[in-house]
């Protein structure tokens, strides 16, 4: 089977899959500025934190690709405006900030060059970020995979695949990885309410690589737990604080406190530009609150709640460090205790 990319460069514009078509639709659209870029991800067309920080770079080098004045100063003035206006498209995950800003870094750090050597630098950095992504992805399958053992049943919510990454994944590349080793296991997935990511996207993924997969609904990861069913869980992050709190899909914080009360092993799967160096604690992580209309239709088709009554829909959830067994990057596994651990392994970069 062809690997289906979530995002295909040009030098004129981005081509993305359209995610709320899948899976019985494979759409793509094509993304020619920021407002484009920032459209896509607000209505999740493109969606999972390093899938969302890699459009974001594509999106700030359309944005100043078409800078017509000589004026450096006024072209630096563009490219933080656009890098700050990119950044409020989704706000809990830290990988749409950090991709911004290293592309800032890159034209800050050149700016004796010419506007046209700048716009450049910026295309390349981008391409760099996905490119980095890939190599990150794989190594995180790689050391995921030696933690599935066979005939192991494993849980997961949200989707961490290759439709939320740069094409291969972080949970998801787990399993991957460990199909393409031989292990012989599967994997339950949580549907993932409201919009389904589970259901849509996992499910199709996994399937896709010939996994054998069993879909849940949301409310049924308990009663499986408790009867023994799942031996172990793997989500991936959308932010990843230095104690090691971490936000990830509305759902995931559930799911880590059952595995911590039936001692089963609960995995974190993100790239270190999942870790934000500026944040001590879970308590500081900004949550996204979506459209209610998430919450009182099916998918946006049919209307299942009275109207006018009143609606929360946070789309992340925090989860304490305690409950995490390990998280696992693409420099190896972070153990406990957290606070001492993951600043180490992030200074050594």
């Amino acid at each position: 089977m062809k690997n289906i990319l979530p995002l295909a460069y040009f030098k004129d514009h981005i081509k993305i899959v359209d995610q709320t078509k899948l899976p019985l639709e494979l759409k793509y659209v094509s993304c020619r500025n920021e407002r484009d870029v920032s459209d896509a991800i607000k209505k999740m067309k493109i969606r999972g934190a390093p899938a969302i920080g890699i459009a974001g770079a594509f999106g700030l080098y359309l944005g100043i690709r078409n800078f017509k004045s000589t004026d450096k100063d006024r072209f630096i003035k563009r490219t933080v405006e656009v890098a700050e206006y990119l950044a409020e498209s989704r706000p809990t995950a830290v990988n749409l900030s950090w991709a911004l800003e290293e592309l800032k870094k890159k034209v800050l750090h050149n700016y004796r060059r010419s506007i046209g050597e700048l716009k450049d630098i910026a295309y390349k950095e981008a391409v760099h970020i996905m490119q980095d992504d890939q190599k990150r992805c794989r190594l995180m399958g790689a050391f995921g995979a030696k933690l599935i053992k066979n005939k192991d049943v494993c849980l997961t919510i949200c989707n961490a695949g290759g439709m939320a990454t740069s094409g291969y994944g972080t949970a998801l590349g787990v399993f991957f990885k460990a199909k393409e080793d031989g292990r012989k296991f599967e994997v339950f997935a949580c549907e993932t309410r409201p919009l389904l990511q589970g259901a849509r996207i996992t499910s199709w993924e996994l399937m896709q690589k010939k996994i054998k997969t069993t879909l849940i609904c949301d409310s049924m990861a308990a009663s499986l737990i408790k009867r023994g069913i799942i031996k172990k869980i793997f989500v991936g992050a959308d932010r990843i604080t230095l104690s090691g709190d971490f936000a990830n899909k509305i759902g995931t914080y559930n799911l880590a406190v059952l595995a911590k009360f039936h001692n089963i092993p609960f995995y974190v799967v993100a790239p270190l530009s999942t870790f934000d160096k500026n944040l001590k604690s879970g308590k500081d992580i900004p949550i996204e609150f979506r459209n209610k209309d998430e919450i009182t239709s099916l998918y946006f088709k049919k209307r299942i709640a009275p109207p006018g009554v009143r609606v929360v829909n946070p789309a992340f959830d925090v989860s304490d460090a305690k409950l995490v067994s390990a998280f696992v990057t693409e420099k190896g596994l972070i153990k406990p205790p957290y606070k001492i651990n993951i600043r180490k392994i992030i200074h050594a970069q």
